[in-house]
């Protein structure tokens, strides 16, 4: 076959990503972007030449690596140690002049030496000579694993001009692998940005490791700073964590704080540790420590995660010195033995935290939880949705964050989920994520490699026209025989006697690794897999689901209907995985859902008998309504009066390719919605309590698991904790995997979002005990007809 080449937008231009929000931050967004920004193109940061040094010759040419680390800027360490003990917070615990000092009984002395153990914990000043050493290594071990490391040079530009304004710069990232915390100060020091400071997680590391990464410029919080508000332990830890956080930012060291929790943690996306030091920023902006900071989301994808293992969702272990030189050996001994990898390293646009946090109390309006939102609905006692946004809070708060007055908690909340949004949204769609989507959502049993050209050059096209950048380029034959290279473990290649190549999907748990890679390009497609799943909720209650394509689109849809249908599935899915901009409100979202299909094709306006055409413009007249209406009404675009759109009605397109893009864009959602239908048939198994039996439970047998699990009358045979739960939901989903063949679902996090949406929905309850929390059903929905009404729900916005 003749080459082709993945030509973006017919060769013109990709898509800049990484503009800030307009409407948060919109002098951010004018002062901070210049049109030449697009024409500087990219470059490999871990490609280093002769040219890259002051030297030239023979002898460079071969120490060019060693060279390269010898002249980069490393600033002086200041004595941070003594200005962190002499600044006002310390001070006031140690003379006892805050709760919890020296005042009260204890000795000034044996403080200080206690602040000093706590400041050790946290920070050390970092070694000049072991950051060079460092960095040689890591460059060598870098080509060896990978094949280049991407750096937009505009997104450059763009960061060096906003630290020229004297601000410290905070840099708040997603996080793929543990390898981000070492690649990004790589990054930054290379392009003349110092040393960054890298906020760690404590339960990744070891001790020694701990030791070493300080050295390296990492900050760990103390564990006596999540102690309660009154203890006095926690009260100088947290007084030392502000101390530090105020010395740092005063010397305009840039910082690296991670909002997602590490990969292998099981539980909600953003991070409770990066919304604590992400607090501890806007807290010192607060009280005038420094008069602003630029935020800059951060975005690191991979082709595939090096070094991960088949199962990346394991259980979170410290990972030690020997237990990382090991890895880095492994990954060493498998470079001549597999392809290397890809990394595009995004920086989003700058903004201002001031103008963001004297804009964004402004968007804040009323909320509701799940329970009162959808819970009516789902047992049929309302038709009504609420014109009310969501609360749904998934991240716990830590000691240094409820120090924060309550309005301040939900501004740091609300800032992490937008600059997250902003993070995703800039980050690159890899070949293996358009591999994986193809395979597991439209050859599921089989395509060939001539077909298959041509559905990843069509799917890399429609990524770039809904403004995502794609992390590959080069000729298309090369590439795709590249992205299945990596996914060899997954994918079987069987020759026909044509010449061919059939490219199959391993059935069993490879399915599953496949979904998680193609949840990468679910962000792309987020909006109209959103509204073709509301359509197919609209019409399961009208055609059946079996019937073809031309009796489906004979069916009207008012848009009253869709907003409704479309606003339930909002409620309905994860705040974690719509990641809705607090300044969006979901009626707006709704909105552009709707655009969405019309734009791609799959909806079609119809006019309806005896209405006036939706272009006919000649016969409207000027009347008391205005033809405007303000800024902040988004409740309908295009009408002067919200009752106006029940006369605009849409038909699904009879276009040949609507039909698999449709079935296309209702499986981008199908594993998730699976998981939380099938959560909603484990509710039949008669397994958890009713709150009748869990109360008995309590009192009885009061911190005695052992009875729960000897089967003592009356008691579940196993335990009602969360986590019993969500460990039993997760075996009978690979259960049904293994007997239905739908192995997507089958993920522990699938799991655990399933009963986290079910106990905010009021399906299950929480009671504490001494074992954790134990979970039982709600009276409402231990009768078996609301648990089928909750299930019926779900299923109606699946295509099978």
């Amino acid at each position: 076959m003749k080459l082709e080449a993945v030509t973006p937008f017919l060769g013109k231009y990709r898509p800049f990503v990484g503009r800030c929000c307009q409407t948060c931050t919109p002098k951010s967004w004018e002062s901070l972007f210049h049109r030449s920004i697009m024409d500087l193109g990219f470059c490999n940061v871990i490609l280093v030449k002769e040219e890259n040094t002051r030297f030239r010759g023979w002898l460079v040419r071969r120490l060019c690596y060693f060279l390269w680390s010898l002249e980069q800027h490393i600033p002086p360490c200041q004595d941070a140690p003594q200005k962190i003990m002499e600044s006002t917070g310390v001070q006031n615990v140690i003379s006892g002049r805050a709760p919890g000092g020296a005042g009260e009984g204890q000795v000034p002395g044996l403080v200080k030496k206690e602040v000093q153990r706590i400041l050790g914990h946290i920070q050390a000043p970092f070694h000049p000579f072991l950051l060079r050493l460092f960095s040689w290594a890591l460059l060598r071990f870098l080509n060896c694993v990978f094949l280049n490391v991407q750096l937009h040079k505009g997104q450059m530009k763009m960061v060096h001009k906003a630290t020229q304004a004297g601000l410290p710069l905070i840099l708040l990232s997603t996080h793929k692998s543990l390898l981000d915390g070492i690649l990004m100060p790589f990054v930054l020091l290379s392009q003349g940005l110092g040393v960054l400071r890298v906020v760690w997680d404590p339960r990744t590391c070891s001790p020694t490791l701990r030791a070493l990464l300080k050295k390296l410029g990492g900050l760990f919080l103390p564990p006596e700073a999540n102690l309660t508000l009154d203890s006095s332990e926690g009260v100088l830890a947290r007084a030392v964590v502000h101390a530090a956080m105020e010395q740092l930012l005063v010397s305009r060291q840039p910082l690296l704080i991670f909002l997602e929790e590490p990969p292998g943690a099981q539980g909600p996306r953003l991070s409770a540790l990066g919304q604590t030091w992400l607090g501890l920023v806007v807290q010192a902006v607060q009280m005038g420590v420094i008069p602003d900071a630029m935020l800059v989301p951060v975005a690191i994808t991979y082709d595939l995660v090096p070094g991960a293992p088949c199962d990346v969702y394991h259980s979170l272990v410290p990972l030690g010195l020997w237990t990382g030189a090991l890895a880095v050996l492994r990954s060493l001994w498998s470079w001549g033995h597999s392809p290397r990898v890809c990394v595009r390293v995004h920086l989003a646009q700058p903004f201002s935290l001031q103008e963001y946090t004297t804009n964004a109390r402004s968007c804040w309006g009323s909320r509701q939880t799940l329970e009162q939102l959808l819970q009516p609905i789902v047992l049929g006692q309302c038709n009504v949705v609420p014109d009310t946004e969501k609360e749904q809070e998934w991240t716990p708060a830590t000691g240094p964050l409820l120090a924060l007055k309550e309005e301040d908690q939900l501004l740091v909340r609300r800032l992490s989920r937008h600059v997250l949004n902003a993070s995703v949204t800039s980050s690159a769609v890899m070949s293996t994520a358009i591999m994986a989507a193809l395979l597991l959502f439209k050859h599921q049993k089989g395509v060939f490699l001539s077909q298959l050209l041509g559905e990843f050059s069509w799917l890399t096209e429609e990524t770039l026209l809904r403004g995502f950048d794609v992390g590959f380029s080069g000729q298309l034959r090369c590439l795709v025989q590249h992205t299945l290279s990596l996914l060899r473990a997954h994918v079987a290649l069987l020759r026909v006697h044509q010449g061919d190549l059939l490219v199959v999907p391993r059935p069993g748990p490879g399915l599953t690794r496949l979904a998680r890679l193609s949840a990468e390009l679910l962000p792309a497609f987020l909006s109209e897999a959103v509204g073709a799943c509301a359509v197919r909720g609209l019409l399961a209650g009208r055609v059946p689901p079996e019937g073809p394509w031309e009796l489906q689109g004979i069916e009207l849809l008012s848009q009253n209907e869709l907003y409704r249908q479309i606003l339930l599935l909002l409620h309905l899915l994860p705040q974690d995985l719509l990641l809705l901009q607090p300044c969006q409100s979901s009626y707006c979202y709704c909105q552009e859902v709707l655009d969405r299909l019309i734009q791609c094709g799959l909806l079609v306006a119809e006019e309806t008998p005896g209405s006036r055409a939706a272009c006919d413009t000649g016969r409207q007249r000027l009347s008391a309504k205005l033809l405007w209406k303000p800024s902040g009404d988004f409740t309908d675009s295009d009408s002067d009066d919200f009752e106006e759109a029940e006369g605009r009605y849409f038909r699904l397109s009879q276009q040949s390719r609507c039909p698999d893009f449709f079935l296309f864009l209702c499986r981008l959602l199908s594993p998730l919605l699976q998981a939380f239908a099938q959560a909603a048939t484990f509710l039949h198994q008669g397994q958890l309590p009713d709150t009748g039996k869990a109360h008995a439970s309590l009192t009885s047998h009061r911190g005695t698991l052992s009875a729960l699990r000897a089967g003592a009358p009356g008691l579940p045979l196993f335990s009602p904790t969360e986590s019993g739960y969500t460990e039993q939901l997760l075996q009978f989903l690979q259960a049904t995997a293994q007997e239905e063949g739908f192995f997507e679902c089958a993920d522990p996090n699938l799991a655990i979002s399933a009963v986290w949406t079910f106990r905010d929905l009021g399906v299950l309850q929480q009671m504490p005990s001494p074992a954790g929390p134990m979970l039982y059903l709600s009276p409402t929905f231990t009768s078996r007809e609301n648990q089928e009404k909750l299930e019926q729900f779900i299923r109606q916005f699946i295509c099978s």
